[in-house]
């Protein structure tokens, strides 16, 4: 299936748009994302049944990023999240899911720093990020 057709690419590219409206000052597009963050997050939970689950926990930490980003001082977050997410919708690199992927709950091996660097510096791969190691 072409990545533009995926549900999932779908719902970053529609949280671009509303990073873009937030960084550019208006607060609606900061409680869109929010909300439909929140949207991704149940919906992967309920498709994974599993908070553990990779893709749910991607969402909860961009969810977690999103409301840590109304703090004083947030908005180099947001735009963090807007420079992050597209590079995720156009060339299917997501800097969160590669540093996810480090914790010590998603790796069966000890972290190195020759792992850091092929993990957070590697070409795109198609699915996963966990697939590739």
């Amino acid at each position: 299936m072409e990545r533009t057709k995926t549900v999932a690419w779908w719902y970053w590219l529609v949280t671009v748009a509303f990073l873009a409206v937030a960084v550019a000052g208006n607060a609606s597009g900061l409680y869109a994302a929010i909300m439909l963050s929140s949207v991704q997050v149940v919906h992967y939970l309920m498709r994974d049944r599993c908070i553990a689950a990779f893709p749910v926990q991607v969402r909860v930490a961009y969810l977690g990023l999103l409301l840590l980003s109304q703090a004083p001082g947030g908005q180099i977050i947001l735009w963090m999240q807007l420079i992050g997410t597209t590079a995720m919708v156009t060339v299917n690199y997501c800097f969160l899911a590669r540093v996810l992927s480090l914790m010590p709950w998603n790796r069966a091996s000890r972290i190195t720093k020759a792992a850091i660097l092929s993990t957070l510096f590697s070409a795109p791969v198609a699915g996963s990020v966990q697939e590739k190691g």
